[in-house]
């Protein structure tokens, strides 16, 4: 029992609160440990045409019409349609926005580290269970590993570090956001050419080894989740970084310096709007990223390879080339998601996020528009660029709203009122897959050609960005009257306003006597014993940290742009 106890302290927010010694950029590398491994969520899309095989294979089997929606949920005689694989894609970021607003409020207290674990026993636990699905042929099982309890995993590891960022950055919030969730957006640009690699390794001439896939990240994941849980610290509270004074509030920029409580925030017009803009930017994006792969593959065909023929005409070798050619478009895409959301959310510190959000609006309302010109003349350059600017921004949408949301309603609860806004996300995760996979079939059994099925679909989503556009236009400072007082603020932190003053005392008169050895270390917060390091030791946990997740990195975006040159060819 004591051992357990022990555990369970050393996984408290107390035992995580860093001391003198600690330096802030370890946390970025923690945090693109676990989001980098959740991440994979959208490389998922390489998964889709394998498992719409497993049966059939070359020729995939058909489900009869007359098979009920239950029924098709255990049939293991044929073949799953990748508009019902498409869901899992779905039940992802309906778990995500859930899961992320019901357990935000307690992330704050809890802290992050207990946050982090959970997300790794519930992404890698639901990766083995879609295994056994895969391997018996349960597409509930599918649903339910990944799609659900998966989907928890991701919503707990997505938010556990944001708030924590923004904090340990108050002098660079649109950055620290950036750095917060960039790795989400790079995942699939690491996890779709592994999951190729490995499910080539693990393929036969009867299956094409994708439950041992599925497997096999399961356990690569949990090692780097549980480290980079491991690895998380949060600021003693009221620490500011050495040197830096906090502006006097902006009603220009909307940046404010009071704060709003997560249960008044949610009442306000302002968390509506943002709720809207985020939904409507991330359903226009989503839709079209989980089904990058095919959408290629299905509208330029043989011409990825150069052989003029359409889709349907290519044989299982030359459809096998394409399908590579596909995970490498995944990869590129989300080598500009994570590009996107650092670069745009460290330029809304410059911009503003109003304005920042704006340009996502506009210039994306013309780049789908774009879209279909480029198909019709089979521009596969033109295409595949428009596409990568498009997820920039996407990407970029992302990372800039947990700092829009800093803005307007301070960063005391951030963290939480982040959580309840990703329901968002949940309601872009069903809207965004749903408009391009079900309009894609109807347009095919309508008699569209492939290589046009996804036209109409391009001209919805643009449609979709001018009402973002709108409820961006309308935000406006938080009236007076939802603002919480100093006491209260005091007060919900447990502690009073004097306590409050003599912690932050203490802390500067801490950096005084530290800030020689290391400008960007942390204070004691008092609550707990500070880590003492060497300046030696400290540099080489910091490389050692940034290595783990920059090596990954350097692998991925170097067999990105390999794939990617195929696309230019």
């Amino acid at each position: 029992m004591k051992a357990v106890d022990a555990g369970i302290a050393y996984l408290s927010r107390e035992n995580t609160v860093a001391g003198p010694s600690f330096n802030r950029w370890l946390v970025p590398p923690a945090a693109l440990a676990i989001h980098l491994c959740i991440g994979m969520a959208y490389g998922f899309s390489v998964f889709w045409l394998p498992l719409s095989r497993l049966v059939g294979g070359a020729q995939p089997r058909l489900c009869p019409e007359t098979t009920g929606f239950f029924a098709s949920l255990v049939a293991t005689e044929c073949d799953w349609r990748i508009s019902q694989l498409g869901w899992t894609f779905t039940l992802f970021f309906v778990l995500l926005g859930s899961s992320a607003a019901i357990f935000g409020h307690w992330l704050e207290t809890a802290g992050p580290r207990k946050a982090g674990l959970a997300a790794a026993f519930c992404w890698c636990g639901g990766l083995l269970i879609s295994a056994l699905g895969i391997h018996l042929h349960q597409l509930w099982m599918l649903w339910l590993g990944s799609g659900a309890i998966g989907g928890v995993g991701l919503g707990l590891g997505y938010i556990s570090p944001v708030s924590t960022l923004i904090k340990w950055f108050p002098d660079r919030r649109g950055l620290a956001t950036g750095l917060a969730i960039m790795g989400f957006g790079g995942g699939a640009m690491i996890g779709a050419p592994l999951a190729d690699r490995l499910m080539s390794y693990f393929a036969t001439t009867q299956a094409p080894g994708v439950w041992q896939t599925f497997v096999a990240l399961a356990g690569i994941y949990f090692l780097f989740m549980v480290a980079g849980a491991l690895g998380y610290r949060v600021p003693p509270e009221g620490w500011t970084p050495p040197g830096w004074t906090p502006p006097l509030q902006n009603a220009g920029l909307m940046v404010t310096t009071r704060h709003v409580h997560l249960n008044t925030a949610w009442k306000t017009p302002q968390f509506w709007l943002l709720w809207g803009v985020l939904c409507l930017n991330v359903s226009a994006g989503i839709g079209v990223l989980g089904m990058a792969s095919p959408m290629l593959q299905e509208v330029f065909g043989g011409r990825l390879i150069g052989v003029d023929a359409g889709f349907d005409s290519l044989d299982p070798g030359q459809k096998q080339q394409i399908a590579a050619i596909g995970a490498g478009f995944t990869g590129l895409l989300s080598l500009c998601n994570i590009g996107g959301r650092l670069g745009w959310a460290s330029a809304s510190d410059r911009f503003g996020r109003k304005m920042t959000y704006a340009i996502f609006f506009v210039a994306g309302f013309l780049l789908y528009a774009a879209v279909p010109f480029a198909t019709s003349r089979s521009l596969v350059f033109l295409f595949v660029l428009i596409l990568a600017v498009i997820i920039t921004m996407y990407g970029g949408g992302f990372s800039t709203i947990p700092a829009y949301l800093a803005d307007i309603f301070g960063t005391h609860m951030v963290g939480a009122i982040h959580g309840r806004l990703l329901t968002a996300w949940s309601t872009a995760g069903v809207l965004g897959p749903v408009l391009v996979n079900y309009i894609r079939e109807y347009q095919l059994a309508s008699g569209v050609p492939r290589e046009a099925a996804y036209n109409q679909t391009m001209y919805v989503l643009s449609g979709l960005l001018l009402a973002g556009l709108a409820c961006n236009l309308l935000v406006r400072p938080v009236a007076e009257k939802y603002y919480m007082t100093d006491e209260e603020v005091a007060a919900d932190k447990k502690i009073s306003a004097s306590q409050l003053a003599d912690d932050q005392d203490g802390i500067h008169a801490d950096f005084e006597d530290f800030i020689e050895e290391d400008p960007i270390a942390v204070a004691d917060s008092g609550r707990s014993p500070p880590v003492q390091a060497s300046s030696r030791g400290s540099l080489f946990l910091l490389l050692l940290s940034w290595s783990a997740v920059g090596l990954p990195l350097a692998w991925g975006v170097s067999i990105t742009l390999l794939k990617a040159l195929k696309l230019f060819q």
